[in-house]
């Protein structure tokens, strides 16, 4: 039997996802798609140190893409077993603690989004083209993986499709060939990577530069021609969001950033490492997604850098992300971050007071209470410490965990070391108690956004 069978669940909020006995530390996707007929081949070369010495591994792949050939350490092919959503390899020989493990999978088949209580994730088809948007466990319906937020390594992804379709993937494009009326793009991720924030793009899309060669971080945006007018205007301002995010929050940990927005209209936009996906009805020529635009991006530094090591943290990701928008809305002389904090807590107080944010539960670590009282546990914070001090904390967070794996507990220990009074009342009321606690009133250490936050 597979190790899934004896072993804990690595997450309670995804108890068969993620893997025991190793840890990634890179992924090398070859991959063919064809677009017309939605099918995918691919060769992963998955290598790994392992953590104990085990009879056998397993990597999450979908049972859509069919295994034909497993290699262990460069072995011939390996016994191995493929069922309900778990690849379980046996190598030929033992490996200790602490070895090699270099894992060659070839599969094949129609790639399609994973069914979870959360809707589906993963690999989509557009009507021309495809997406990935695999939070929290749709990885594994396109690559062989160790799907869990806390295994991250660095990536190079090689998508071969046809030649009418741009593609674009995580990091940096070191490789572009065009032959027989097929193209190859190789893309490289240096920094570590989430699973579910590795994706792939296709469609019928051109790039664009929206920022000069000397701005500190590049900004590209890849989307249909027919969008461009509306885009030009509704994203407009995203070089001087990307200015007061690296100010507040620290340098933005990447070495560029790509928008993208598909010909199809999407419920919700999605970020990846590197990357945020828009839909077509996110364009609509008056800046009416503008809060999503900075949610997606703020999400670059709080989720993709810093990345939760277990799902039950997830107000890391969301409630900055959150907090975020307000953030910038007062920094474009918009509603103040206290006065979309005030509303957005009488919102609240109407709601059922029914959740712990701190530890959510898996039906509910998206709903939308998650992300709102994860920004007000931010904002009250704030008032807390001050902006000076709680700026200072932010840019300090993201220092110290770049590229890394998180968790609520090393966050408010490091607020710990930014106050003066004990910050555990607040942790109980905001995050672990189900009663919305209220927001304190603006102290003399509170103050707008622009006055000095350095």
């Amino acid at each position: 039997m597979g190790s899934r069978f004896y072993d804990a669940p690595i997450d309670d909020y995804l108890p068969q996802n993620g893997n025991r006995g190793y840890r990634v530390s890179r992924y090398e996707l070859d991959l063919n798609y064809k677009v017309a007929s939605n099918r995918l081949a691919g060769r992963a070369v998955i290598t790994a140190v392992t953590t104990a010495e085990r009879p056998r591994f397993s990597l999450d792949l979908s049972q859509a893409l069919p295994v034909s050939k497993v290699l262990v350490n460069g072995s011939k092919s390996v016994k191995y077993t493929h069922q309900r959503g778990k690849l379980t390899v046996t190598p030929r020989e033992r490996i200790p603690a602490g070895g090699i493990l270099q894992l060659v999978v070839q599969y094949a088949g129609a790639p399609k989004p994973v069914r979870g209580p959360w809707g589906e994730v993963g690999w989509e088809e557009l009507t021309e083209g495809s997406l990935v948007a695999s939070q929290p466990n749709g990885a594994a319906s396109w690559f062989p993986c160790d799907d869990h937020p806390s295994s991250k390594a660095s990536y190079r992804i090689s998508i071969t499709t046809d030649t009418p379709y741009y593609t674009l993937a995580n990091g940096e494009l070191v490789g572009k060939q065009t032959k027989a009326g097929q193209t190859t793009w190789v893309y490289e991720q240096t920094e570590p990577m989430a699973s579910y924030l590795a994706t792939v793009q296709i469609g019928r899309y051109r790039r664009h530069q929206l920022t000069d060669r000397n701005a500190p971080v590049p900004i590209h945006a890849v989307l249909p021609t027919s969008l461009r007018a509306a885009f030009d205007h509704d994203f407009a301002r995203q070089p001087e969001m990307m200015a007061v995010f690296s100010d507040l929050f620290g340098p933005y940990p990447f070495q560029s950033y790509s928008v993208v927005v598909t010909e199809d209209e999407l419920e919700i936009p999605i970020e990846a490492q590197g990357i945020s996906v828009f839909g077509a009805n996110h364009c609509d020529g008056r800046r009416g997604a503008e809060r999503l635009v900075a949610h997606e991006l703020a999400h670059q530094w709080f989720g993709n850098s810093l990345t939760i090591q277990h799902w039950c943290d997830i107000w890391l990701h969301e409630g900055f992300a959150c907090y975020a928008e307000w953030i910038w809305s007062e920094a474009a002389h918009g509603p103040t971050a206290d006065q979309l904090a005030r509303a957005t807590w009488h919102t609240l107080h109407r709601e059922p007071q029914n959740i712990v944010i701190g530890d959510p539960g898996p039906t509910l670590m998206f709903d939308d209470r998650v992300y709102k009282r994860g920004a007000l546990t931010l904002h009250t914070l704030r008032l807390e410490l001050g902006d000076t001090a709680f700026f200072r904390l932010i840019r300090d967070w993201t220092a110290r965990h770049r590229h890394a794996s998180v968790s609520t507990e090393e966050f408010t220990d490091l607020v710990g070391h930014y106050s003066v009074t004990p910050m555990q009342p607040l942790w109980q009321d905001w995050l672990y108690s189900e009663p919305l606690p209220p927001l304190p009133p603006i102290g003399g250490n509170a103050r707008h956004w622009g006055q000095n936050t350095r």
